[in-house]
């Protein structure tokens, strides 16, 4: 794989990131037209049932409104699985990821996961996102 393609990778989880960190715009930037959202926390549904952009940057939205504060990070090293087709970047993209909230009696909430992210035509098409398991729930309650 060239160094091109797996910057591609890493600028394709940044962005991603940045979408989850309130920058809902990139939503129609980077996620493919319809896809696929496999989220393995309690809770979840609303995202597994996103299909369109417009409908994955509304809940990110209403999520900032539901955890004020909230901030992901990426971490760890980026695993790049990509190559051209047509032109087009196609794989798989992984990454491990901090979330960290003030909760509502002031203490730091903080919680990792994995995010799995498919590239079709340069574009996010799926995602699977586990995250630190029985702990991790209470984060999406």
């Amino acid at each position: 794989m060239s160094d091109e393609l797996r910057q591609f990778g890493v600028d394709a989880y940044d962005r991603w990131t940045a979408m989850w960190n309130g920058d809902v715009g990139l939503a129609e930037e980077i996620m493919a037209p319809e896809f696929t959202l496999r989220y393995a926390q309690a809770n979840t549904e609303a995202f597994d049932d996103a299909r369109a952009p417009a409908e994955l940057a509304g809940l990110i939205a209403g999520w900032h409104r539901y955890r004020d504060g909230i901030r992901f990070t990426a971490q760890g090293t980026a695993v790049v699985d990509l190559a051209l087709v047509d032109g087009r970047p196609e794989g798989l993209v992984a990454r491990p990821y901090l979330a960290e909230f003030t909760d509502e009696h002031g203490a730091t909430v903080a919680r990792s996961g994995t995010d799995t992210l498919r590239i079709s035509g340069g574009l996010i098409s799926e995602v699977w996102s586990v995250s630190s398991g029985a702990a991790g729930r209470t984060f999406y309650r």
